[in-house]
């Protein structure tokens, strides 16, 4: 299989622990990709016209999009534990995921708003929004101890790469002292060699 990432993509590191986790990290070849907001990548828009990491091509060549349908893939591959098969426990994971990816979706738009739009055509408020919606995300999760200290499943690895990219693009928001409860957990998950690994380098 292969899989199209880029070291400093939350998204691209979910799958990447996920397959850690299943055993799976050997069968899978890494594929650099550039997918930079206002810059053509034609052979990638064939790949996937949505043009974001990653994706997942499989032996038998089909393309699958969004990284929660590849962790979700990949878990159902070996058989593993990452996503609960019924019940409440999967639509609350399904929901918790959901919020997560929004919280990464926000943060990303945060980044691309500093970092590349144009001078003088950045929207403050809009940013502030945005960062907002990842703020209060991180709250809400302050006070789920069900996820802090619940298995390690899909919530926890999302949950980790939130707070990893915090730490990558946003060092000096400050949401350890705001968040306690995360933090504790976040210094727990790095004991895991999965979490540890992919860690993105230094910005």
């Amino acid at each position: 299989m292969k899989l199209t990432f880029s070291p400093a993509s939350p998204f691209a590191r979910k799958v990447r622990i996920a397959a850690i986790e299943l055993g799976l990290i050997d069968k899978i070849e890494f594929v650099p990709a550039a997918v930079t907001p206002g810059t053509a990548n034609e052979d990638y828009s064939k790949i996937t016209p949505l043009k974001k990491l990653p994706v997942l091509i499989t032996n038998d060549g089909d393309v699958i999009l969004d990284s929660y349908v590849i962790v979700e893939y990949l878990n159902e591959m070996a058989g593993g534990s990452l996503i609960p098969d019924y019940g409440p426990r999967r639509w609350k994971a399904k929901t918790n995921h959901s919020l997560i990816n929004g919280m990464l979706d926000s943060m990303l738009l945060c980044r691309y708003e500093k970092m590349v739009r144009p001078q003088g055509l950045q929207w403050q408020a809009w940013s502030d929004d945005h960062w907002n919606r990842a703020w209060t995300g991180m709250a809400r999760f302050e006070n789920m101890p069900e996820v802090l200290n619940g298995p390690f499943d899909i919530s926890q690895i999302g949950l980790v790469c939130v707070l990893g990219y915090a730490d990558f693009r946003f060092a000096d928001c400050g949401w350890r002292k705001a968040y306690p409860k995360l933090d504790a957990f976040h210094q727990k998950m790095l004991e895991r060699p999965s979490v540890k690994i992919s860690v993105p380098p230094a910005a």
